[in-house]
């Protein structure tokens, strides 16, 4: 690991994604990860549900009202 300090993945530079024509902006972010770590509060910052590209795959990370997470596809 790396000894408890953090990281930091992504950026702050707001960009279109490639050929999407529905206008959608691509705002990248700095999250700190530590230990393999990412506190789900520096996810869900902005919006209650984020969306997860994994390979050809698109999966959903919802926050409900009642602070629980769903992950769909």
């Amino acid at each position: 690991m790396n000894g408890g300090s953090p990281k930091v993945i992504n950026s702050d530079t707001p960009d279109t994604v490639p050929g999407d024509q529905s206008g959608t902006t691509l705002i990248e972010r700095s999250i700190p990860l530590t230990d393999n770590r990412i506190q789900s509060r520096d996810l869900f910052v902005s919006s209650r549900e984020i969306i997860i590209a994994h390979g050809e795959e698109t999966y959903r990370l919802r926050l409900t009202a009642q602070n629980k997470l769903i992950l769909t596809k």
